[in-house]
């Protein structure tokens, strides 16, 4: 599994053509190591909360979610 977070510039052209270049050269660049491309899956995480000291910066818990490229040897 390889972590997938998007770098998205506002400036340059569509954000989903950067998207799907940042994931193309990710997989092109695994299968010349001898990977295949399974599938995109997401990881959901829960962030527990944080008391903070004497309560001053105290932070509830939250969700989540990771991007994993999945990929397996053929």
């Amino acid at each position: 599994m390889v972590p997938f977070v998007a770098a998205i510039d506002l400036k340059k052209r569509g954000a989903s053509n950067q998207v799907a270049e940042q994931l193309e050269k990710i997989i092109i660049d695994a299968s010349r190591d001898g990977w295949e491309y399974v599938r995109l899956e997401s990881v959901t995480s829960y962030v527990g909360p944080e008391n903070g000291c004497f309560g001053i910066g105290a932070r509830p818990g939250y969700e989540t979610s990771k991007q994993m490229l999945v990929f397996r040897r053929p």
